[in-house]
């Protein structure tokens, strides 16, 4: 999953499951990096790309809640 529009798409669940899969990818593949067995450099500045996308997405619902309990105590 590489775009923003894909990932705004996603329930809260499945942002967050994306998210720890994305990040659980990136620990596998820089484990392979320090063993020397990894192939492809690229897909970790890749996934390093869409963690930052999935928490701006989260971080953009959280705000967005906030807005909208903040006018309805106000």
């Amino acid at each position: 999953m590489t775009s923003a529009i894909e990932m705004r798409k996603l329930t809260d669940v499945e942002l967050v499951a994306a998210l720890n899969d994305a990040r659980q990818e990136a620990f596998n593949l820089r484990m392979q990096e320090v063993s020397g067995q990894l192939k492809d450099y690229s897909r970790i500045k890749q996934l390093k790309k869409d963690i930052a996308r999935l928490l701006t997405v989260q971080r953009q619902r959280e705000l967005a809640a906030q807005v909208v309990r903040e006018e309805n105590n106000g």
